[in-house]
């Protein structure tokens, strides 16, 4: 797995590596039961304290992205989301409201937005798909 650092984007280098990894699982591009990178090689590579992956991996865990296995490492867990529907809803409708603050701070239009939306969806869908037939092959 690929994580590329932003150090100049302003967000903190441990929330970076969070939603790189949902983003990888989101996609299809790491799969249940894939093991992540352990966290000193992680951070070398990275040149970021380890501390820091520790903190990101902690959070994955929290968020029931991932689990770690005493002894094993940190491993992607299957897509079962541990928060009941309501809950899942109430973080999604948090992030939903940023993004529709940014898009009225940045003159998106509304029918704008919801295409936008559409395609980073279809995109997401293509690479599962992508995925998934690599594996199969």
């Amino acid at each position: 797995m690929l994580l590329q650092i932003n150090y100049k984007s302003g967000k903190p280098v441990y929330l970076q590596v969070v939603d790189q990894v949902k983003a990888a699982a989101a996609a299809g591009s790491m799969h249940a039961g894939e093991p992540l990178p352990s966290i000193r090689p992680l951070a070398e590579e990275l040149r970021v304290n380890r501390n820091t992956i520790a903190k990101a991996y902690s959070e994955l865990e929290n968020q029931g992205v991932i689990e770690t296995i005493p002894g094993k490492g940190c491993f992607i867990r299957p897509n079962n989301s541990p928060l009941k529907k309501e809950v899942r809803r109430k973080l999604l409708t948090e992030e939903v409201d940023q993004v529709v603050v940014q898009a009225h701070h940045l003159q998106v239009p509304p029918p704008e937005l919801i295409e936008l939306v559409q395609e980073r969806v279809e995109v997401f869908e293509e690479r599962k798909k992508a995925n998934e037939t690599r594996e199969a092959s």
